[in-house]
Protein backbone atom coordinates (compact mmCIF):
# COMPACT_ATOMS: atom_id res chain seq x y z
CA UNK A 1 0.00 0.00 0.00
CA UNK A 2 1.26 3.13 -0.63
CA UNK A 3 2.05 6.18 1.09
CA UNK A 4 -0.58 8.19 0.00
CA UNK A 5 -3.09 5.89 0.36
CA UNK A 6 -2.34 5.37 4.28
CA UNK A 7 -2.86 9.45 4.17
CA UNK A 8 -6.23 9.38 3.03
CA UNK A 9 -7.27 6.46 5.10
CA UNK A 10 -5.79 8.43 8.35
CA UNK A 11 -7.45 11.76 7.30
CA UNK A 12 -10.85 10.03 6.67
CA UNK A 13 -10.76 8.34 10.00
CA UNK A 14 -9.78 11.21 11.85
CA UNK A 15 -12.42 13.27 10.03
CA UNK A 16 -14.91 10.91 11.08
CA UNK A 17 -13.85 10.90 14.45
CA UNK A 18 -14.56 14.57 14.64
CA UNK A 19 -17.40 15.08 13.02
CA UNK A 20 -19.09 12.80 15.21
CA UNK A 21 -17.41 14.82 17.86
CA UNK A 22 -19.11 17.47 17.17
CA UNK A 23 -22.81 15.82 16.78
CA UNK A 24 -22.52 14.18 19.97
CA UNK A 25 -20.40 13.29 23.11
CA UNK A 26 -16.99 12.81 21.67
CA UNK A 27 -14.85 9.15 21.96
CA UNK A 28 -14.24 8.54 25.66
CA UNK A 29 -13.26 4.80 26.43
CA UNK A 30 -14.71 3.98 29.88
CA UNK A 31 -13.08 2.54 32.34
CA UNK A 32 -13.80 -1.14 33.22
CA UNK A 33 -13.01 -1.33 37.07
CA UNK A 34 -15.21 2.11 37.17
CA UNK A 35 -18.04 0.66 35.50
CA UNK A 36 -18.14 -2.41 37.16
CA UNK A 37 -18.33 -0.87 41.02
CA UNK A 38 -20.71 1.87 39.29
CA UNK A 39 -23.47 -0.95 38.71
CA UNK A 40 -22.62 -2.82 41.66
CA UNK A 41 -23.52 0.23 43.57
CA UNK A 42 -26.56 2.16 41.81
CA UNK A 43 -27.86 -1.00 39.38
CA UNK A 44 -26.91 -4.40 39.98
CA UNK A 45 -27.76 -5.44 36.34
CA UNK A 46 -28.42 -9.48 35.63
CA UNK A 47 -30.13 -11.96 33.27
CA UNK A 48 -33.39 -10.10 33.63
CA UNK A 49 -31.81 -6.92 32.44
CA UNK A 50 -31.33 -5.16 28.28
CA UNK A 51 -28.92 -2.17 28.83
CA UNK A 52 -29.03 0.38 25.85
CA UNK A 53 -25.85 2.14 25.39
CA UNK A 54 -26.16 5.28 24.01
CA UNK A 55 -23.01 6.17 22.18
CA UNK A 56 -21.82 2.84 22.93
CA UNK A 57 -18.22 3.58 20.94
CA UNK A 58 -16.04 0.63 21.58
CA UNK A 59 -18.53 -1.31 23.46
CA UNK A 60 -17.09 -1.62 26.77
CA UNK A 61 -19.97 -0.78 28.52
CA UNK A 62 -22.17 -3.56 26.60
CA UNK A 63 -19.07 -6.06 27.32
CA UNK A 64 -19.16 -4.76 31.16
CA UNK A 65 -23.23 -5.51 31.24
CA UNK A 66 -22.48 -8.80 30.03
CA UNK A 67 -20.24 -9.88 32.52
CA UNK A 68 -23.33 -8.92 34.98
CA UNK A 69 -25.70 -11.20 32.95
CA UNK A 70 -27.73 -8.71 30.89
CA UNK A 71 -27.73 -8.19 27.13
CA UNK A 72 -26.71 -5.31 25.29
CA UNK A 73 -27.90 -3.42 22.85
CA UNK A 74 -25.24 -0.28 21.62
CA UNK A 75 -25.95 2.60 19.05
CA UNK A 76 -23.21 4.58 18.01
CA UNK A 77 -22.75 6.91 15.19
CA UNK A 78 -19.44 6.48 14.08
CA UNK A 79 -18.79 3.64 11.77
CA UNK A 80 -15.14 3.10 12.81
CA UNK A 81 -16.42 2.03 16.28
CA UNK A 82 -19.56 0.30 15.12
CA UNK A 83 -17.20 -2.26 12.79
CA UNK A 84 -14.56 -2.54 15.80
CA UNK A 85 -17.31 -3.35 18.47
CA UNK A 86 -19.36 -5.28 15.74
CA UNK A 87 -16.02 -7.21 15.72
CA UNK A 88 -15.20 -7.39 19.10
CA UNK A 89 -18.68 -9.39 20.04
CA UNK A 90 -19.25 -11.53 16.53
CA UNK A 91 -19.85 -14.52 18.49
CA UNK A 92 -21.91 -12.81 21.29
CA UNK A 93 -25.28 -12.90 20.82
CA UNK A 94 -26.43 -11.42 23.84
CA UNK A 95 -24.98 -7.95 22.48
CA UNK A 96 -26.39 -6.10 19.37
CA UNK A 97 -24.93 -2.88 17.97
CA UNK A 98 -26.69 -0.62 15.51
CA UNK A 99 -25.32 2.51 13.25
CA UNK A 100 -27.71 5.05 14.00
CA UNK A 101 -28.71 8.23 15.77
CA UNK A 102 -29.81 7.70 19.08
CA UNK A 103 -32.32 9.74 18.57
CA UNK A 104 -34.14 7.87 15.72
CA UNK A 105 -33.52 4.72 16.98
CA UNK A 106 -36.10 2.26 18.81
CA UNK A 107 -34.96 0.63 21.84
CA UNK A 108 -35.91 -3.21 21.94
CA UNK A 109 -38.71 -3.48 24.48
CA UNK A 110 -37.00 -6.00 26.90
CA UNK A 111 -34.88 -2.57 27.79
CA UNK A 112 -34.48 -2.08 31.33
CA UNK A 113 -31.40 0.37 31.83
CA UNK A 114 -29.99 2.97 29.78
CA UNK A 115 -25.83 3.92 29.76
CA UNK A 116 -25.65 7.65 28.72
CA UNK A 117 -22.56 10.08 28.67
CA UNK A 118 -23.07 13.51 27.22
CA UNK A 119 -22.51 17.07 27.98
CA UNK A 120 -24.00 19.57 28.69
CA UNK A 121 -25.35 21.10 25.36
CA UNK A 122 -27.19 17.19 24.54
CA UNK A 123 -27.90 15.69 27.87
CA UNK A 124 -31.66 17.16 28.28
CA UNK A 125 -32.29 15.65 24.36
CA UNK A 126 -30.95 12.32 25.54
CA UNK A 127 -33.44 12.49 28.14
CA UNK A 128 -36.67 13.12 26.14
CA UNK A 129 -35.48 10.76 24.01
CA UNK A 130 -35.04 8.03 26.86
CA UNK A 131 -38.34 9.43 28.08
CA UNK A 132 -40.42 8.89 24.33
CA UNK A 133 -39.33 5.39 24.32
CA UNK A 134 -40.27 4.66 28.19
CA UNK A 135 -43.42 6.02 26.92
CA UNK A 136 -43.17 3.86 24.12
CA UNK A 137 -42.42 1.05 25.61
CA UNK A 138 -44.77 1.09 28.68
CA UNK A 139 -42.53 1.02 31.05
CA UNK A 140 -39.82 2.89 33.61
CA UNK A 141 -36.40 2.93 32.79
CA UNK A 142 -33.44 4.17 34.78
CA UNK A 143 -30.63 5.59 33.44
CA UNK A 144 -26.96 5.82 34.46
CA UNK A 145 -25.22 8.90 33.34
CA UNK A 146 -21.66 8.96 33.56
CA UNK A 147 -20.26 12.67 34.86
CA UNK A 148 -23.38 15.02 33.37
CA UNK A 149 -26.43 15.89 35.75
CA UNK A 150 -29.57 15.83 34.48
CA UNK A 151 -31.41 19.01 34.74
CA UNK A 152 -34.53 19.06 36.86
CA UNK A 153 -34.05 15.53 37.54
CA UNK A 154 -32.91 14.31 41.04
CA UNK A 155 -30.81 10.65 40.63
CA UNK A 156 -32.40 7.75 42.83
CA UNK A 157 -28.12 6.99 43.32
CA UNK A 158 -24.96 8.61 43.30
CA UNK A 159 -21.29 7.10 42.96
CA UNK A 160 -18.46 9.11 42.47
CA UNK A 161 -19.31 10.60 38.63
CA UNK A 162 -21.81 8.00 38.28
CA UNK A 163 -25.74 8.93 38.19
CA UNK A 164 -28.85 6.78 38.42
CA UNK A 165 -32.23 8.14 37.57
CA UNK A 166 -35.33 6.66 36.88
CA UNK A 167 -37.35 7.75 33.87
CA UNK A 168 -41.13 7.47 34.66
CA UNK A 169 -43.44 6.10 31.54
CA UNK A 170 -46.30 7.97 30.88
CA UNK A 171 -49.00 7.49 29.12
CA UNK A 172 -52.33 9.67 27.86
CA UNK A 173 -50.21 12.68 30.31
CA UNK A 174 -50.39 10.34 33.17
CA UNK A 175 -47.61 8.50 35.25
CA UNK A 176 -47.91 4.81 34.84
Amino acid sequence: MSWEIVKWIILAVVFIFALTALTGAPYVPSRVSELRKAFKKLYPLGKKDLLVDLGSGDGVVLKVANEFGARGFGVELNPFLVLFTKLRFLRNKDIQIKMGNLFKINFPARTTVVYIFGDDRDISNMIDAVQKQANRIGKDLYVMSHGFEIPNKKPVKKYRAYLLYKITCVRDGVSA
